[in-house]
């Protein structure tokens, strides 16, 4: 047994007494390590693990769950470093490739990604993580069709997959198919009905579909599981201003905006709604802030916006 971090581990306290105190002190140090991952205290994790490589640098399944850790502090690149390292310790690890091609989806380097599931898949072609993770990875490159192919294989292989099915939904909605999507994602959600992304996905849909006081409803159970949902605050503040609601849109992606400050959509919708209600001044202020983060404002718009306020920026 390698002792990954994605192994739940029960927390009981004489279990983890008899558990960490029956072991070496490298093994002391790597299973308290994974109790603190599995409690999401990931700095106490990666103290554990680099005491753990201290004593043992040759211990590959240390650096895979100190790599690990890095991933869920975002710090992309000490995790990729530290896939490195245990890849460099053995390089047939098809879950190491798993891990960093997450890691490089989130970096925004799909194709690289796409190399290390294609790797992970050639060493364990039965990997359902690795076709799960390389559909996102096409999803991302703009490939629906290619993500739902891998979508297909991993299902097939695990029907179970409630991740499976929310990712494509999500393809299925890219490719415009709105009541395929949501099939998917009422799947997902029967088989994980706390899966805050299916929730949020399928409020998307509703939307789409013209459906909002639907699509409310979505974000309302996303907001109920976790309360500091920014896509959920923000969808939602967009469905209130198809709505004509804007005290209400203007809420919502206010509080978008104090869990996601860098939310470029969130400021350009509550920008629209600050033009509803004539705000002009507070509706270019979003307008900026939302240009600086990198979105493209529509043309149309700047150009009421222009008319209405007498302004040019």
């Amino acid at each position: 047994m390698k002792n990954r971090v994605d192994k739940s581990l029960s927390i009981i306290s004489l279990t983890v007494f008899l558990f960490l105190f029956s072991c070496s002190s490298e093994q002391y140090y790597f299973r308290r390590g994974i109790l603190y991952f599995n409690q999401g205290r990931y700095d106490q994790a990666i103290s554990d693990f680099t005491r753990t490589l201290e004593k043992n640098p040759k211990f590959g399944t240390a650096y895979y769950n100190r790599g690990s850790a890095y991933w869920a502090k975002n710090e992309y690149d000490n995790a990729i470093s530290d896939f490195n390292k245990a890849l460099e310790i053995d390089p047939r690890d098809p879950d190491v490739y798993v891990r960093r091609g997450g890691v490089y989806v989130n970096k925004g380097q799909p194709d690289r990604a796409i190399l290390d599931f294609n790797k992970a898949l050639e060493l364990d072609p039965k990997s359902v993580e690795a076709y799960v993770n390389r559909g996102v990875a096409y999803a991302k490159k703009g490939q629906p069709d290619r993500a739902i192919l891998d979508f297909n294989m991993a299902l097939e292989m695990d029907p179970r997959q409630a991740g499976a099915f929310n990712y494509r939904g999500s393809a299925y909605y890219d490719k415009g198919l709105y009541d395929q999507a949501i099939s998917d994602f009422n799947k997902a959600l029967e088989l994980d009905p706390k899966l805050v992304e299916a929730y949020v996905n399928r409020g998307v849909a509703y939307a789409k579909k013209g459906q909002p006081d639907r699509a409310i409803l979505d974000f309302n159970m996303a907001l109920e599981i976790d309360p500091k949902g920014a896509d959920a605050y923000s969808n939602r503040g967009s469905v209130y201003r198809e709505k004509g609601q804007y005290d209400q849109a203007i809420s919502d992606l206010n509080k978008a905006l104090e869990i996601d400050p860098k939310s470029a959509s969130a400021y350009y919708n509550r920008a629209t709604a600050y033009y509803f209600k004539k705000e002009y001044d507070k509706s270019w202020k979003d307008v900026k802030q939302a240009q600086d983060l990198g979105h493209t404002i529509p043309s149309k718009f700047l150009e009421n916006l222009r008319n209405a306020s007498g302004r040019q920026n």
